[in-house]
């Protein structure tokens, strides 16, 4: 298992690097000058050059991208004399557009995005693996129709209609207050306001996954019921219970582990269209209006380095959960 941690660890880590240097190659090469972004209105030649300076682009680029690795560990200065401002580590750049280091943008909208995956992430798995289970079981039978009805209904609305309805549902029975909508609450200080500023987000979120894990979780225990194995345990006496709990479940649902980490890691990037329909300042609010409305390079370039090693990160996750529920991954 040591051998295994270790190949995917470094396998993870030269992923990460070349994610990163791809990501920084892109934006430079964008025909936009940040220089020029930057300057407002009156621009001069030598506001821009004074900028491009500001900004460190008026080295080679790899001395750039070398500046802003090392500006994750140790933070990164900009500007020079009594212009001279700093960003702590990690640092990922500075916004001139909102006169803010990226990572204090980031930091703000982190927790609002994490609030959203991570609530509407047990709200699909809970209702998508539940039901699955239950049509498997009830082939044939209503609970196995309802489910079909489901999986139809949350596979055909897209995100943005499902959350309108949703949101125009509620506000015809005063289920939310128009004017606290968006409001960030922290769980901690306020767990109630909390949860009723996210259920309706949740609930959009939700209705789309959870119709995708029901039909993939119905048709892997089906599949799996059939195997040899769980005969040979029907034949020694087991109850359907524990069948079902001990050597059903754990081979149907290794595969789910797959796609739910990956899936769990595109919305730590930013749910765009969930987080506008509510109004939520989390990150993938902060990355469309840094493409749409003020051009902030920096920021789009954080946001999307961000949502990569999200995703390469979980799965390494998924690749250690599934080698401990399938040893036989660990020797391939």
């Amino acid at each position: 298992m040591l051998k295994y941690l270790a190949r995917r660890l470094t396998a993870t880590f030269m992923v990460i690097v070349l994610v990163s240097i791809s990501v920084f190659m892109i934006f430079s090469f964008l025909p936009m000058d940040p220089a020029r972004l930057t300057c407002g209105k009156a621009c001069t030649p030598a506001v821009v050059e004074g900028n491009r300076h500001r900004l460190g682009l008026d080295v080679p680029v790899q001395v750039q991208y070398v500046r802003f690795v090392k500006g994750i560990f140790v933070g990164r200065d900009f500007g020079e004399g009594a212009a001279k401002f700093s960003c702590p580590a990690p640092a990922f750049g500075y916004s001139f557009n909102k006169h803010e280091c990226v990572t204090t943008l980031i930091a703000e909208a982190f927790p609002v995005t994490f609030s959203l995956a991570i609530g509407s992430f047990i709200l699909w798995l809970l209702v998508g693996v539940s039901l699955g289970v239950l049509a498997a079981r009830r082939q044939g039978k209503w609970v196995d129709k309802a489910s079909t009805a489901f999986v139809l209904v949350g596979n055909s609305l897209p995100t943005f209609i499902s959350g309108i309805l949703i949101l125009l549902l509620a506000l015809k029975f005063n289920l939310i207050n128009p004017i606290e909508m968006g409001r960030w609450v922290s769980p901690f200080k306020d767990p109630i306001g909390w949860a009723s500023n996210f259920i309706l987000p949740w609930m959009t979120l939700a209705l789309a996954y959870a119709a995708t894990y029901t039909r993939f979780t119905r048709s892997n225990v089906i599949e799996t019921s059939s195997e040899d194995y769980i005969r040979t345990a029907r034949a020694k006496g087991l109850s359907e219970k524990v069948i079902l709990r001990k050597h059903t479940l754990r081979a149907a649902l290794a595969p789910i582990l797959t796609i739910a980490g990956l899936d769990f890691a595109g919305l730590l990037g930013g749910a765009i269209i969930t987080e506008n329909i509510f109004n939520l300042p989390g990150l993938g609010r902060l990355s469309i209006r840094a493409v749409l409305i003020d051009y902030d390079l920096p920021v789009i370039l954080a946001t999307t380095l961000l949502a990569a090693v999200f995703v390469v990160t979980m799965n390494l996750i998924v690749d250690i959960l599934y080698a401990y529920i399938d040893p036989r991954v660990r020797v391939a």
